[in-house]
């Protein structure tokens, strides 16, 4: 599997890079230190009389002394004055000499840091471990620390509502199949908040591959009830709960495109932007399925509001073209930061796939996206019908849990 770099791993900004410039050079230490042998001071002959018993060195900030090795021209100067705090922080106490010493929140904060994922679980580690009745603890292996990463990218705090648009224009592409599996992993990892939305401009299948509820409201229904949530003080989610079907164990719920047969009518531009005010208000993170017509204004409303884009294609020459073609489409339209805003996930549509092209499209992929996830195939996904999210397979849980923790990196 192809995926961008580990999100975990952070350079260590004490280690001089290799190749780096030899002025990169760590501060001499102070005047006086242990390897240095003290310097006579001299008085300033205009300035005021010294002190003979005052210590004869003066205190250098290694910050500027650092700053006169690097660049010999630059003068001391003072630093400038620190930026205001914002309203309503707390300064942290001083400490002797002006030092900040930490507080009972950078205490909890260093315990959490410290305190790892626990002993192993998996395999002849966490064998040891139950067999020892615990008096063996060997620690985690790579698999399983990787795994519990994962798990813990994907249950960070955001800063407000997000929204995942799934897109390709092409039919087939895996787009609601991968919204469900993203609904259910976001689900279960971060214990709800979720809620997977079909913004087919006339009817989609989001409805029918997922879990089936005792009302059969649609985002047209709430549309015409959209009054009802006006009030923002009055409004419950639980008012909500009339129009999105919920996904039982998977903690998240699904809002479905219009399944009236006589209906004709379509969503456009402002009747997206509505129902998506409205979701942001109850949930966290916000699954938009998209329909294959992207000039539809709903289409371009939900490509201009999301947060993240996922390309979604099967290893199949046509859907992966299709998907290229629409990323050309969005380039040309002026989308920004297109490769930074955009991860790809490619799902194998059958046991057996082309090597080949499934390797050439993860190479042109990862230059046009940030990352490329691969998914395998899984008969609970492409039968057709409802997902019973018990009975995918691991291997498929995982690959998900490693695109959805891709995503939440993203964000």
């Amino acid at each position: 599997m192809t995926q961008e770099n580990n999100p975990y791993d952070e350079p260590d900004s004490r280690t001089r890079p290799t190749g780096a410039p030899s002025h990169w050079v760590t501060p001499p230490p102070p005047p006086g230190s242990a390897g240095q042998p003290p310097q006579p001071s001299r008085p300033d002959p205009g300035g005021p009389q010294t002190n003979p018993n005052a210590q004869p060195y003066s205190h250098v900030d290694p910050s500027q002394e650092a700053t006169r090795i690097t660049n010999p021209q630059v003068t001391s100067t003072p630093a400038p004055p620190a930026a205001p705090a914002p309203s309503g922080a707390v300064p942290p106490p001083p400490g002797p000499h002006g030092q900040e010493v930490p507080t009972a929140t950078d205490f909890l904060d260093r315990r959490a840091e410290s305190a790892g994922f626990g002993p192993a679980t998996w395999g002849w580690r966490g064998a040891v471990r139950k067999m020892s009745g615990g008096l063996i603890s060997p620690p985690m292996g790579a698999a399983e620390v990787a795994f519990e990463q994962d798990r813990a990218m994907i249950q960070r705090d955001f800063d407000g509502p997000r929204t995942i648009c799934f897109i390709n224009p092409k039919g087939g592409a895996a787009k609601t199949t991968g919204v469900l599996a993203a609904g259910y992993t976001f689900g279960t990892v971060r214990g709800g908040g979720i809620v997977a939305w079909d913004n087919n401009e006339t009817r989609g299948t989001l409805g029918i591959r997922g879990m089936r509820s005792t009302h059969r409201n649609t985002t047209r229904e709430l549309l015409d009830n959209l009054a009802a949530f006006n009030n923002v003080y009055q409004s419950r989610i639980g008012d909500l709960g009339a129009f999105v079907r919920s996904q039982g164990d998977a903690h998240f719920d699904v809002l479905a495109s219009d399944e009236r047969p006589d209906v004709t009518g379509q969503i456009h531009a402002d009747d997206f932007a509505q129902v998506h005010q409205l979701l942001e208000r109850f949930y966290k993170v916000i699954l938009v399925d998209t329909g294959n017509n992207m000039r539809a204004e709903n289409w371009l409303a939900a490509a201009d509001t999301a947060d993240l884009l996922v390309v979604t294609s099967t290893v199949r020459e046509d859907t992966g073209y299709s998907g290229l073609w629409m990323l050309d489409a969005l380039q040309e339209s002026g989308y920004a930061d297109l490769k930074l805003k955009t991860i790809t996930v490619l799902s194998d549509p059958s046991p057996k796939v082309d090597t080949n092209l499934a390797r050439d499209l993860t190479e042109v992929y990862q230059q046009r996206t940030r990352g490329v996830y691969r998914v395998p195939f899984d008969p609970v996904l492409v039968a057709g019908s409802t997902v019973q999210y018990s009975q995918l397979s691991e291997e498929t849980k995982m690959s998900w849990l490693k695109a959805c923790a891709g995503m939440a990196h993203a964000l």
